[in-house]
């Protein structure tokens, strides 16, 4: 056999060998569909770039830990949570939400009180700074995204002097989100020196990487103070001021959502677990005196790959699929899955009024073809698309039947159902959801509707660049 036949018969063999892989993963038809045609046009890169990104990999130790994690994980946060009566909440909707967490979590919900919405960013950064220089005992952060300029200069500052009066500091902040920070920033040197513990989640490096995939990121944001106040929401450790200024999108426009409570406490047992799967320590919280029983309830819904489950989606589509009168959303990247997709599409053709608010300018190209990729599908089954005029609306919000609102980190696409690490809040109270909605009214009024009519005469080459992005959709 001569080397060049040799050689084909082995690039043969490659390709053959990748696709089985492919198929025998049984992941989403979509998807693996997508890796196909990667591998088919690009031979040899597309199976490097399957290898490095088409499967969820997490890391041996972090499995490990996160499977170690599970039972005592519940057991901590169900006996803090004992002799609390949970109301379960009326609508179809909320039921459904509050029974999947039940099944996951061992609770339904958990109580908190003194709700605050905010969306100023030096509102946030000023509610941050006032809680940070009250805290007693602890402070514990975790952000997808660290960025030293503007006002966040102000909050390393209050958080070494907070470290100097005793107080325990301990930050996660994703590597990939915050490279450039954990590369070349002095602040980050100035907080270690006072005795805070930065730790960089899910590390990027040639090494690891040849054991676990990639692009798996810590996606969340939070802040808690003495495991009695927890802020979440979708804004990064990052001064919109500064942050991102060059990509011509205006400024970041997010939400945060400050609480007191059991529910404060148990975002921090998330953190906990967070901490314990990077790093290998168990420093699970403590609480002094009695959590008080609370008429307000919330669900929290953390979500990633080392859950094992897609809680996310099933959240998601049982919100949706038993909607009785109206979904808003708001979300700066939408490129859902085909089931998601199919479930909004289905909402408006029974005559639910669907609202998407999304940003008219997008930070990433590729996001940006991608998402208009779905318009015509959800134009055309009766749902409305309005987009946000005044920069890149990165909160992220869904409220069904103005009696569930769902907040957090979670974009609509499929990288943060499942790549990323995720925090979510289904709210219940009248008056938790009704700020929801007043925050998504806000942006309707700052936002145009998409015209069906206009936007199905749009220009030959944006509709090329929309298909070719929805091949690969699945994979973004």
């Amino acid at each position: 056999m001569s080397l060049s036949t040799f050689g084909l018969v082995l690039y043969w063999l490659l390709l053959t060998a990748v696709f089985l892989r492919v198929v025998l993963k049984r992941r989403a038809v979509g998807s693996s569909l997508a890796w196909m045609l990667i591998i088919v046009l690009f031979p040899i890169f597309g199976v490097v770039l399957y290898f490095l990104f088409g499967e969820v990999q997490l890391g041996k130790r972090r499995v490990e830990r996160a499977q170690a994690l599970r039972d005592p994980f519940l057991q901590n946060l169900s006996s803090h949570l004992a002799g609390q009566t949970i109301n379960q909440p009326s609508s179809p909707a909320a039921k459904g939400v509050f029974n999947i967490m039940e099944q996951h979590m061992g609770t339904g919900a958990v109580g908190y009180n003194n709700l605050k919405v905010y969306s100023d960013p030096d509102a946030i950064f000023d509610c941050w700074l006032a809680d940070i220089k009250q805290a007693k005992q602890c402070i514990r952060a975790e952000f997808y995204i660290w960025d030293d300029k503007g006002r966040v200069a102000e909050i390393a500052a209050a958080l070494i002097a907070a470290a100097k009066r005793g107080v325990s500091v301990e930050i996660l902040v994703d590597h990939a989100g915050s490279w450039s920070f954990f590369m070349f920033s002095r602040q980050l040197t100035q907080m270690r020196e006072a005795g805070i513990e930065f730790v960089a989640a899910l590390p990027v490096s040639i090494w690891r990487n040849v054991f676990r995939r990639i692009d798996l990121r810590m996606h969340r944001k939070l802040l808690i103070i003495d495991n009695k106040i927890a802020y979440s929401g979708s804004m990064n450790m990052a001064d919109p001021k500064f942050f991102n200024i060059g990509r011509n999108v205006g400024p970041w426009i997010d939400m945060i959502i400050r609480f007191e409570g059991a529910a404060a406490f148990g975002v921090s047992k998330i953190f906990s677990w967070d901490w314990e799967v990077e790093t290998g320590e168990r420093r699970f919280p403590i609480v002094e005196e009695n959590l008080e029983p609370n008429t307000q309830w919330m669900t929290m819904v953390p979500s990633g790959p080392d859950l094992g489950t897609d809680v996310i989606t099933q959240v998601m589509l049982c919100s949706i699929y038993r909607a009785e009168h109206c979904i808003t959303v708001a979300t700066p990247y939408f490129v859902p899955s085909e089931a998601l997709l199919l479930a909004l599409c289905h909402a408006a053709e029974r005559g639910v009024k669907v609202e998407l608010i999304l940003p008219e300018k997008c930070d990433s190209r590729l996001a940006g073809w991608a998402s208009r990729s779905f318009y015509s599908h959800v134009l055309k089954a009766g749902a409305e698309i309005r987009h946000f005029k005044r920069g890149l609306l990165h909160t992220k919000a869904m409220v069904v039947d103005e009696q569930i609102a769902i907040v957090g980190s979670v974009n609509l696409d499929v990288r943060s159902f499942q790549l990323n690490f995720e925090l979510s809040f289904a709210l219940y109270n009248e008056d938790s959801c009704g700020k929801i909605i007043d925050l998504l009214e806000g942006y309707k009024a700052e936002s145009v509707p998409v015209c069906p009519q206009a936007w199905e005469s749009r220009k030959s080459i944006n509709r090329l660049f929309e298909r070719l992005t929805y091949f690969v959709s699945p994979l973004l």
